[in-house]
């Protein structure tokens, strides 16, 4: 903690001469919501860094590298949180984020060595339905099913990117097929996370691409056990959510705090009942206590962010084709 009390001092000295530097960080809107992580680490950060930490919702995890994107040089985006393994290697190539010098005893069920993609948290793409349903056990009985689903598109949330890169792990060249059957299961594909999960709890379909963690939600903060989440026989796709510094940013040190502020333990121990993931670095308390009852996985599913890379396109015109007809 002596890195952040260094860089409270030097920013708080600033803001005593004038207004308080501001760090804009981008990220998604349920990260920002009242219910998600945003206002706590705003608080928790603002208490921390005598800074001004501005939090911008921007729908989903892929909809945040195409508006850094969009924005380039211009963005007033200091640090982006949200992207995930499927999208690192395209972020990368943008030019646009720079390494982060944080090192890290990170707890994540994968090797790590990334210098610019820092992670906070991770899970397991996964779909939820109410334990009343008879869920189908494998993407491939899911498609030959009547049940009906909500998704996420691909090109503007990451749990959409997952969902293709777990049917490209799982099928490799047989994935056109599997969403030639999955296309009359879906009910709707939304641009983001909350939407479809929100027509999920409305009724709208019996499953909803979520994270295996989605029960512990309801379970937690709800006393409401009703919701678990299929285990599927090809295994379930990992996904690392990371953020990363801007080239552009004029708050350098205060965007390199931030990224330290966001490994420790005061951060790691608001996600678990926050963002309902698993922490990227297990905080001092542990798990709470319902995580325990999350569904077991007998295999994880990834790709590397240049094989994610290289595959979405052909993958994003096999889901187009298969959902046109």
């Amino acid at each position: 903690m002596k890195h952040l009390a260094f860089a409270a001092g030097i920013f708080g000295a600033t803001a005593a001469f004038g207004q308080a530097p501001e760090l804009t960080v981008y990220t998604y809107d349920s990260f920002v919501a009242e219910w998600g992580p945003g206002p706590q680490v705003e608080a928790a950060f603002e208490e921390e860094c005598g800074c001004d930490l501005k939090l911008v919702g921007v729908e989903d995890g892929a909809a945040l590298l195409a508006r850094v994107r969009l924005e380039g040089e211009h963005t007033n985006a200091d640090v982006v949180l949200g992207l995930d393994n499927n999208l690192t290697a395209a972020a990368g190539e943008t030019g646009l984020f720079v390494p982060h010098g944080v090192t890290a005893d990170l707890d994540l069920p994968v090797a790590w060595d990334d210098p610019v993609f820092l992670p906070y948290d991770w899970g397991w793409f996964a779909f939820v339905h109410d334990k009343t349903f008879d869920a189908p056990t494998s993407l491939k009985a899911l498609a030959d099913s009547d049940a009906t689903i909500l998704i996420q598109d691909p090109r503007s949330s990451t749990p959409g990117l997952g969902l293709l890169m777990w049917v490209r792990a799982a099928y490799g060249d047989d994935a056109p097929a599997i969403w030639e059957g999955l296309a009359d299961n879906i009910v709707t594909v939304t641009k983001g996370w909350s939407e479809a999960y929100g027509l999920f709890l409305e009724g709208e379909a019996d499953m909803v691409l979520s994270y295996t963690t989605s029960p512990a939600y309801h379970l937690i903060a709800e006393a409401d056990d009703s919701k678990t989440t299929a285990v599927f026989d090809e295994g379930h796709y990992l996904q690392i959510e990371v953020a990363a510094k801007l080239a552009t940013t004029d708050q350098p040190e205060l965007a390199d705090a931030f990224l330290r502020f966001m490994i420790s333990d005061r951060f790691q121990a608001i996600i678990p009942t926050t963002n309902w993931m698993y922490p990227a670095v297990m905080p001092e308390g542990g798990l709470p206590d319902g995580f325990d009852t999350l569904a077991k996985l007998g295999k994880s599913l990834l790709l590397t962010s240049e094989e994610a890379a290289a595959l979405r396109d052909q993958a994003l015109a096999e889901w187009r084709a298969a959902l046109s007809h």
